[in-house]
């Protein structure tokens, strides 16, 4: 399996991203290293901030600072094929139980206890593997934009990012964010999610990703992820929903774990309104104080 590191240079001068690389080495099939980065800032209990497709940390840039502020520790890590972590050659390198078990090797790496997760796309998909594989070391959960999949089916709207993700000649990483977004981005903002990838085979993982969602009962991780929302069926720690309110990929998703997680029930579910896919572009701040919120009105 070759590895690739993307160059210290592609991250300088990122607007609203100053933040100094922060790598865990984790050991891959016991034979090979790989690196994890995350911005890792302040102090106390861990939120930890989990990106998805395309993305990477740069997604929650905003978040940072407020609550630092308010006293958490940030924890953003950046998955294996994006942002700075480490790049691998092949699309058939990335699988759906490989990005779980390098996030799950991460986390014990870390050492993260009374986590808050907040969890978006992917970053719930593999966050929320976290959690069934770990629960006593989350202290609460939300959840936006996400789901865990078990091979019921597509929405159309999957079925066509699923094909222009596998035929797009040149995969282009920051206009797809700017599509998912309610709000243009800056030409700046947008150079930021291109800059990971100076060079198209860089991008294998998220090629990949599109792939990997267990959409039909034949997908890999189906068993899986099954095996995971038993646990989440008896996850009564707080758990929150905060989906937005003009995402086609994954509208009506709250619903399930608000039926099915006992800790939602009795939540302040939220609605985000006038937000898209990436709904930490279009409403930063409200999220932070959403996290707040919901930490403060849950104490351990």
């Amino acid at each position: 399996m070759k590895i690739f590191h993307t160059p210290d240079a592609r991250f300088e001068n990122l607007d609203g991203y100053n933040f100094a690389p922060n790598y865990t080495i984790i050991r891959h099939d016991g034979q090979q290293d790989l690196r994890i980065n995350c911005i890792d800032e302040g102090s106390g209990d861990p939120v930890l901030l989990m990106h998805g497709e395309p993305s990477w940390s740069y997604l929650y840039r905003k978040f940072v600072a407020p609550l630092v502020a308010g006293g958490h520790r940030v924890v953003a890590p950046d998955l294996i094929g994006f942002g700075r972590s480490d790049k691998l050659g092949d699309k058939e390198d990335y699988t759906f139980e490989r990005h779980v078990t390098w996030m799950s090797a991460w986390l014990l790496a870390k050492d993260l206890t009374n986590i808050t997760l907040f969890c978006q796309d992917w970053g719930g998909l593999i966050g929320l593997r976290l959690v069934a594989a770990f629960p006593e070391r989350f202290a609460r959960v939300i959840v936006a934009n996400t789901g865990l999949p078990v091979g019921t089916g597509k929405s159309d709207a999957f079925e066509a990012w699923l094909n222009f993700s596998q035929t797009v000649p040149e995969f282009p990483t920051g206009m797809i964010v700017n599509m998912g977004t309610k709000r243009e981005l800056s030409t700046a903002e947008i150079a930021a999610y291109d800059a990971p990838y100076p060079e198209e085979h860089l991008k294998a993982g998220a090629r990949q990703f599109p792939t990997l969602v267990p959409i039909t009962p034949e997908h890999a991780s189906v068993k899986e992820n099954l095996d995971a929302w038993k646990v989440l069926a008896t996850f009564s720690k707080p758990f929150l929903t905060a989906f937005s309110d003009s995402d086609p990929v994954t509208k009506g998703g709250e619903k399930l774990f608000q039926d099915r997680v006992p800790g939602a029930k009795g939540q302040n579910h939220v609605t985000i309104n006038n937000a898209a896919h990436f709904l930490q572009e279009d409403a930063p701040e409200e999220l932070v104080k959403v996290i707040d919120d919901f930490i403060a009105a849950n104490p351990r």
